[in-house]
């Protein structure tokens, strides 16, 4: 099993989020992989300026939908970042292989996809009248705790 770290964002809407998150994972050496639809065109200037030059970088996977998402994946445990989530993302420890799945910023994840992974469920601990954080800001939050878990492998 490889230490690749896999950063699933599900029907991603806002252009500079999913850059950021490309950056991220291009910094980080984890795999980046989109669900469609996507709110955006991959070509999108705006995606390409939150990225700025690590596109080279890069490693993505691009799916037509969640299906294809678990058809192309089977193994690998799914670690749902969800205001749902029964635990707080420093519960868990993290499976090598595994994908960190994040919804759409104006919805999240589907209940469909959270009713099929419940046990690992994870939340970002905030006040409770706030509704979420930015989706770019989450994934940088967990992708660290999992690198940090790993000793930050490939990391200087």
């Amino acid at each position: 099993m490889n230490r690749r770290l896999n950063i699933v964002l599900v029907e991603p809407e806002i252009p500079p989020n999913t850059g950021n998150v490309a950056r991220l994972c291009a910094a980080t050496g984890a795999t980046l992989h989109l669900v469609k639809p996507l709110g955006f065109s991959i070509d999108d200037k705006q995606l390409k300026r939150a990225g700025l030059d690590y596109w080279h970088l890069l490693d993505i996977v691009i799916y037509e939908n969640f299906a294809e998402f678990e058809e192309k994946n089977p193994k690998g445990t799914r670690y749902l970042a969800t205001t749902k989530g029964g635990r707080a993302y420093t519960d868990l420890s993290y499976d090598e292989g595994g994908y960190l799945l994040f919804g759409k910023e104006t919805k999240g994840l589907s209940p469909e996809i959270i009713a099929r992974y419940p046990d690992t469920a994870i939340r970002l601990p905030m006040r409770v009248d706030a509704r979420s954080l930015n989706l770019s800001n989450s994934v940088a939050v967990i992708v660290y705790e999992v690198l940090r878990q790993w000793d930050f492998p490939d990391l200087v």
